[in-house]
């Protein structure tokens, strides 16, 4: 089993965004008071990166707006280094949450001309100075017009020396899935790692299993992708080989963030197995099973707790030998 001498870094780029959550017992009649909390998928995994110990890079357009203050804040209190994201003149992106009886959480997005995604050929450029093994994006960064075919390049021209993890994220209220569709076989064709929920799946590949659309998807370049199943835990397909993991048990107070630490976590344990940097061409399927396992604890723990808050690794522990994981107060 490779391991790696010395922690591998990940920079992670994409949007932060600013859920806002209805507030019951400051609104009343005639008000609807509201709680924002920093989010957005690539900068919820950049967070839970650090907070397991991965040395970990966010690349991010920040707005100077009191939300941009807010997600500066948030990322560098956990550990993250914000070197080469931009301070941006565009607005924040705001996402109303609906929780509904089993915590899972839907959407309204305020995201026209957002600062998110509006990156230049020049900023991007700018950003490749650093020495990760790994560069993770997707979600709406990668999709969303004029930044996301930027990113999309920047991936070509990343890709010859690290490895490149996309998380689709798809988001239908903001973009056609139609794109979504459109663009796959291209990001497929720069991505090492593809990790998506079951719920993606069905808007990408309607009627398609997981297992029939790790297929098509190898099959447009990708080695390892990951299905998160929700409370069943995750189909892993390595090249065509294939491992499902169960999701620990947990009381779930809303699953918001559970899927960018999952991501968060696989990343993770790969780096500390030393896969990451290349074309994952000495992973095994003993080893993607390691990950994914991982990988859900950290997920399940976020589940366990309000907003997307992953956990933080007991790092004294870990240093030992384990890899014991605490609820982020």
């Amino acid at each position: 089993m490779a391991r790696s001498q010395a922690p591998s870094s990940v920079t992670v780029l994409g949007e932060c965004v600013a859920d806002a959550f209805t507030d019951p017992a400051r609104s009343g009649s005639g008000e609807l008071a509201l709680r924002a909390l920093p989010g957005g998928g690539p900068a919820n995994t950049a967070v839970a990166l650090a907070r397991l110990g991965t040395p970990t890079r966010f690349l991010g357009r920040f707005s100077s707006d009191v939300f941009g203050t807010l997600f500066r804040a948030r990322l560098s209190d956990s550990g993250v280094d914000l070197t080469g994201s931009v301070t941006a003149p565009e607005p924040s992106t705001l996402a109303v949450a609906d929780l509904d009886e089993t915590g899972q959480a839907t959407y309204t997005f305020y995201a026209d001309s957002a600062a998110d995604w509006q990156w230049t050929d020049e900023e991007l450029a700018a950003t490749q100075q650093d020495d990760a093994a790994c560069l993770h994006t997707g979600s709406l960064a990668l999709i969303r017009q004029p930044g996301g075919s930027r990113i999309e390049d920047h991936l070509a021209h990343a890709r010859e020396h690290v490895t490149v993890s996309i998380d689709p994220n798809v988001r239908p209220l903001l973009v056609p899935t139609s794109a979504y569709r459109e663009r796959l076989p291209r990001w497929c064709a720069l991505a090492d790692i593809l990790r998506l929920s079951e719920d993606d799946l069905a808007l990408l590949l309607p009627g398609t299993s997981p297992e029939e659309a790790c297929d098509t998807w190898h099959a447009a370049g990708v080695r390892l992708v990951v299905i998160t199943l929700g409370g069943r835990g995750a189909l892993a397909s390595l090249d065509g080989t294939r491992v499902t993991v169960p999701a620990p048990a947990v009381d779930v107070v809303d699953t918001i963030g559970a899927g960018d630490s999952f991501t968060a976590g696989l990343l993770h344990r790969l780096a500390a197995l030393g896969h990451l940097g290349g074309r994952l061409d000495a992973l095994t399927l003993e080893d993607v099973t390691n990950a994914c396992m991982f990988a859900a604890r950290v997920a399940a723990l976020t589940c366990s707790v309000t907003g997307a808050n992953p956990p933080q690794a007991d790092i004294a522990v870990m240093e030992s030998g384990s890899d014991r994981l605490l609820p982020h107060a």
